[in-house]
């Protein structure tokens, strides 16, 4: 991880007194942080030696971290007179800097420790202490020990401990330290000869060609086969939305794909002159982070199918509409989830969180023919709407990492900005169906339920998955995603269940009460996922030159963030705020009547049915899909 200039010398510009500090030493260390999951396809090499340097980075815990669900519902809930009333970037930077007391104990704990003041430096914020030093002294400083990994196929290395611990006084001061125990369990795009996507999950699956349906009942002829193939006007007639056109010219849109994932140009034209023809030659506005490419020398489905269907179904629902890429990684070290929010966040990038070389790209990229130029801080005010198709395994994220992430996205929801995710292809199970055992780690035999990650987090709206059945029209009730992909979802093992959600998630587990034990999920009280959800099956795209069907949460991300662009389109227009953070909204009385009810289908997986799509919220399909024409004027009649 790399902050260039980002990092100043203690004392000297930063606001911090230079007297002595008061923290003296304790010999009692508590592990603060152990790995989420040891990785399936790597071994342990050797020990790291010693004498190599590090930057080791602490983050520091944020002040009113704990207050963040309070504030970000009284500018998000229906019945708060604060609503819309969203925060500037300079209120989230103050509010949640961390305090003097947690930079004097730090420091002194660093000092007390045999590191000098003069190699000691902060962020010009704050949020982060640097020092650096050997591996051999920050094994001694930690309780620490470093190995280094070797993925079995490609051959490539990275570094990291099992477990690392800090003063009992200490730990109540830091939120996390780095490097250390994050762990990329997929290997980067340089070293792999057949890149599947970056981040898994979300990505659409292909299918041999559309399904037969011998009992299609009579409808238009425009959507005569929307059991065997979804097109826009499909979604249009499926959620009842309104004819389309733009009133503001403030209305944003973004739609994150991570390198070597590209659109190919062709596709995108292919499609619109099928499905939509005025946007023939229309691109969508890029914004390239972190020396992002959008790279046509590989194409194939595994590199353009993610990006040519949320460009070709975000831009043909918003049209004229603009969509903004954030196209975010290089073309050697690719990206995580970290990245892109940098560029919409300047103060994420030395702050709550920064990149950690385990799980993102490191800029300036370090290695041969990365990106030299420094990191893309704050380089795009954040989109009114955000839409990611990718996920990660929650059970591969410490929950540090996964809370200090997810803290982000609550500030964002704060700024006015949407957050959306696909919830999982692969029901209760995880990325490629994989469960976890008895003790919550990824096992090939496991039974534990696998939720995903960033969609358990409750700052951001996660899409699940639905179909039109086999057989029926566009104006018969959808059920759950059963065809290729099931639709993600179940409970967190990491966060607390909002407020804003209990009484949905209440009601499901004591009216219809899944047939399951805590040995399969985690029935404590935690965050229930998805929050809605859109088709995801049988979608028409054209890809390297052809129409092809996917499947896949993918489709429901994109298009539901088309359907909350249409709505901030109307309060813009109407002198108005955006929506920003929807859920307490869609879980309250008066918007329960905007969604269509799912009550059909599972999501299978961990040798099980699954949870099943019944009344109300469940943990398939959320509160269900949108009708867009209802949402319009209940979304107008807030503040």
């Amino acid at each position: 991880m790399r902050f260039p200039l980002a990092f100043v010398v203690l004392g000297l510009s930063v606001g911090f007194s230079v007297a002595a500090p008061s923290y003296t030493i304790h010999s009692h260390h508590v592990v603060h942080e152990k790995r989420a999951a040891e990785p399936l396809d790597w071994v342990v090499s050797r020990r790291l030696e010693g004498h190599k340097r590090l930057p080791l980075r602490i983050g520091l815990a944020q002040r009113n971290i704990h207050n963040l669900e309070d504030m970000l519902m009284a500018v998000s809930h229906p019945e708060s007179p604060e609503y819309g009333k969203h925060w500037t970037p300079e209120q989230v930077v103050d509010t949640f800097a961390p305090s003097e007391e947690s930079i004097r104990n730090v420091v002194g704990w660093l000092e007390n420790s045999g590191f000098s003041r003069d190699n000691i430096k902060m962020s010009a914020n704050k949020g982060w202490i640097q020092v650096d030093a050997t591996v051999a002294q920050i094994e001694e400083l930690l309780d620490a020990e470093y190995h280094v990994y070797t993925h079995m196929e490609t051959g490539e290395e990275q570094f990291g401990c099992q477990t690392y611990s800090v003063p009992s006084d200490i730990r109540e001061h830091i939120d996390l330290i780095k490097p250390t125990v994050h762990f990329n369990h997929r290997p980067s795009p340089k070293s792999v000869t057949k890149f599947k996507r970056a981040g898994g999950l979300g990505a659409p699956s292909s299918s041999t060609g559309p399904k037969q349906s011998p009992n299609a009942k009579p409808v238009p002829p425009a959507l005569a086969n929307c059991d065997e193939m979804i097109t826009l006007d499909c979604l249009r007639a499926l959620y009842s939305v309104p004819d389309f056109t733009p009133k503001s010219k403030h209305n944003t849109y973004g739609i994150v794909e991570f390198t070597p994932q590209a659109f190919l140009a062709g596709d995108l034209d292919l499609f619109f002159s099928n499905f939509s023809p005025s946007l023939v030659g229309a691109r969508p506005e890029i914004v390239l982070i972190d020396g992002a490419v959008v790279q046509t020398t590989n194409q194939s489905f595994d590199f353009n199918g993610e990006s040519d269907l949320d460009l070709e179904y975000g831009m043909g629902l918003v049209n004229p509409q603009k969509i903004t890429l954030l196209q975010t990684g290089d073309l050697v070290e690719g990206a995580g989830f970290d990245n892109w929010l940098d560029a919409v966040d300047a103060s994420f990038c030395t702050f709550e969180g920064g990149d950690i070389a385990s799980q993102d790209g490191i800029y300036p990229d370090p290695l041969p023919g990365g990106f030299k130029g420094p990191e893309s801080c704050g380089i795009i005010a954040p989109p009114f709407v955000v839409s990611t198709s990718y996920s990660q395994d929650e059970s591969t994220a410490t929950p540090f990492y996964a809370r200090r992430q997810c803290n982000e996205y609550g500030k964002l929801g704060l700024l006015g900005t949407t957050i959306l995710y696909s919830s999982g292809d692969d029901g209760v199970a995880g990325n490629g169906g994989v469960c976890l055992n008895s003790t919550g780690l990824p096992d090939p035999n496991g039974t534990m339920f696998n939720p995903s990650f960033p969609a358990t987090c409750p700052f951001v709206t996660a899409a699940g998955a639905t179909q039109v059945n086999p057989g029926s029209t566009v104006f018969e009730p959808e059920g759950a995603c059963e065809q290729v992909i099931f639709s993600g979802g179940g409970f967190s093992n990491i966060f607390p269940i909002p407020e804003y959600q209990k009484s949905a998630v209440t009601s499901f587990l004591k009216n219809h009460p899944p047939p399951f034990t805590s040995a399969q999920f985690n029935t404590s009280g935690s965050r229930g996922f998805p929050d809605l959800s859109a088709n995801g099956a049988n979608y028409v795209i054209g890809i390297d030159g052809e129409f092809e069907l996917v499947f896949g949460t993918s489709c429901s991300s994109p298009v539901a963030g088309s359907f909350i662009t249409m709505i901030n389109d109307a309060r813009l227009a109407d002198g108005k705020r955006p929506v920003g953070f929807i859920n307490p909204v869609i879980y309250s009385d008066l918007f329960r009547e905007a969604f269509n009810d799912i009550t059909m289908g599972g999501n299978q997986g961990c040798n099980t049915p699954g949870f099943t799509a019944t009344e109300g919220w469940d943990p398939v399909t959320g509160v269900g899909t949108p009708n867009v024409s209802k949402l319009i004027p209940l979304f107008l009649s807030l503040p």
